[in-house]
């Protein structure tokens, strides 16, 4: 059974394994390989692994105080509303490594020079939390492949957890959280709709 069907949700971790910030930056490295609009990778991360961090994240949590207590780190994946401001610096390097000629650059950041003014923040907002689904399943997997499990968790309060954190609340919007560590028990696997019930072919 391969990692991408025997990851489970888990809720229990081994306190005595952490995962260093060396690895925790490969992790991430690898996990934002995955794709995103127009390649603005519009996702943030926080990592919060020490004991005065996780504190800091206890009050604005539903429950989910197992995951806090014993997971390696919480992992708070944010989207970046001014993502576009980016723009440069990522086709600037796509360009340096020879991945995009300047021309295609050049009409690339004219393209989002002029879309900018008609977007609004729901529109990036909506954009982005479509992003970060992507990049957490690939965090997930990718974590998977280094040996550690992980829990996705939504249910925290969203409109409290950027003061938490002293993360800007009019730049970053909190999409969810993942708990990371090596499991200490094991999760428990679960049923999934049948794909004739919920697939049309045409």
């Amino acid at each position: 059974m391969s990692n991408l069907t025997n990851r489970r949700s888990i809720r229990k971790y081994d306190t005595k394994i952490k995962i260093s910030q060396k690895e925790m930056i490969q992790i991430l490295e690898d996990a934002t390989r995955a794709p995103s609009s127009m390649n603005m990778q519009s996702w943030r991360f926080v990592v919060i692994s020490t004991d005065e961090g996780k504190e800091k994240l206890r009050p604005v949590l539903y429950g989910n105080t197992l995951q806090l207590e014993t997971s390696s780190a919480m992992i708070v994946i944010f989207t970046d509303l001014k993502k576009f401001e980016f723009a440069e610096k990522i086709f600037d390097q796509a360009v340096e490594k020879g991945l995009m000629p300047l021309e295609v650059r050049n009409k690339q950041i004219t393209n989002i020079t002029n879309m900018i003014p008609t977007l609004s923040n729901e529109g990036i907002e909506k954009v982005g939390l479509l992003d970060a689904g992507l990049v957490a399943m690939q965090l997930m997997n990718v974590a998977k492949e280094y040996g550690y499990d992980t829990c996705p968790i939504g249910g925290f309060r969203h409109e409290k957890i950027n003061d938490a954190l002293g993360i800007d609340k009019e730049r970053y919007i909190p999409v969810l959280i993942i708990s990371i560590g090596k499991a200490a028990e094991d999760g428990h696997q679960s049923t999934r709709l049948p794909i004739e019930s919920i697939t049309t072919f045409i």
